[in-house]
């Protein structure tokens, strides 16, 4: 079988086709500006280093705002609940040259919060791909 990288960067560094960091921010402040979060996603894409193709955001009635950054290299979104002070951050970045955790200050900087969490899931592990491989690819 033959497997052909899409993202050479990917198996010769990461270990995985891409890095998920799912944040968790309580006690957050701008959470109801829809161009405050539209803002916000765009720097923090150019603080990883990464390639913007787009941004949408939706503010919600009575509160609460979505907005997601399609990157060349993935995506960052935001889901918020200014009723709890609480926002929902994925940074998902694909290859070696963007590291989502350099996204996290903007985040910090905008938001304010009280208290923060990250877990990192390591997505398409390479080693799991290519032992799983049923057809060959070209």
């Amino acid at each position: 079988m033959v497997l052909e990288y899409a993202n050479k960067e990917a198996k010769a560094g990461v270990g995985a086709v891409g890095r998920h960091l799912l944040v968790e921010m309580k006690g957050c402040s701008n959470l109801n500006d829809q161009e405050i979060i539209r803002e916000m996603l765009k720097e923090a894409v150019e603080a990883c280093n990464a390639t913007l193709i787009g941004v949408e955001v939706h503010k919600f009635n009575p509160h609460g705002v979505s907005g997601m950054a399609i990157i060349g290299e993935s995506h960052l979104s935001i889901h918020t609940w200014p009723e709890f002070g609480y926002a929902a951050v994925d940074i998902f970045t694909c290859g070696s040259r963007v590291d989502p955790y350099d996204a996290l200050p903007v985040f910090k900087k905008v938001l304010k919060p009280r208290e923060i969490s990250v877990i990192e899931i390591r997505r398409g592990l390479l080693e799991d791909l290519e032992n799983n491989i049923s057809c060959e690819r070209k």
